[in-house]
């Protein structure tokens, strides 16, 4: 064996912990910095509708993954609505999770997305996810394609959508541009790549 090989034998296993909405994000993080060390574990992304299962969710994953032997874990969430409840599944098992409220500040990066904020208010965001998903995971689980009149009811208090864009797509861009006008929105597309979900994981990787 020489030394390369006894190198990638002794980096250890990351098991990451994360929504299924940010799933295509890590696999392509992993790849472009070469962490294959990473092993990723998604809870469902339609979680995103009910953050009171995520913090339960999480908390029985990381009590699966050391019963299977991984020692280091991290969480792929940010607080993402739990309100408190993730910090304290990661405070009781000593782990840590990406920083942030959710995953649209993380993207956007967290530092200028609360800077943003003020001008923000009033905005619906959108991600790859989302505008990949949005009849999917938006309009038929909100019954809106059997109700449009609930469109008012749940987007009347939004003046703009903000593509938060992952990638430079044109298939995305026009995807998100017509879910705007479905809802009534005005369209702002702002291309974040993967912003802080970069060092989160890398450092994620390297401790």
């Amino acid at each position: 064996m020489n030394v390369s090989q006894k190198s990638m034998k002794s980096i250890e296993t990351v098991r990451v912990i994360a929504c299924g909405m940010i799933a295509r994000e890590i696999l392509a993080i992993r790849e472009r910095f070469g962490l294959n060390h990473i092993e990723l574990k998604c809870l469902p992304a339609i979680y995103h509708h009910y953050p009171d299962k995520i913090a339960p969710s999480v908390d029985r994953a990381i009590i699966k993954a050391k019963s299977e032997g991984i020692a280091h874990i991290f969480v792929g969430y940010a607080d993402c609505g739990t309100g408190g409840m993730l910090d304290r599944v990661c405070e009781k098992h000593g782990v840590n999770r990406i920083a942030g409220p959710h995953c649209f500040s993380f993207y956007a990066g967290n530092e200028l997305f609360a800077s943003q904020w003020d001008d923000d208010m009033t905005s619906f965001f959108m991600t790859d996810f989302l505008a990949r998903h949005f009849e999917a995971f938006l309009v038929k689980p909100l019954g809106l394609d059997r109700h449009p009149e609930l469109r008012d009811m749940y987007f009347g208090n939004y003046k703009k959508m903000v593509y938060l864009a992952q990638t430079d797509d044109p298939e995305l861009s026009a995807k998100a541009e017509q879910s705007a006008a479905f809802l009534g929105l005005a369209y702002e597309r702002r291309m974040t790549g993967y912003g802080d979900l970069i060092p989160a994981l890398t450092l994620a990787a390297t401790r």
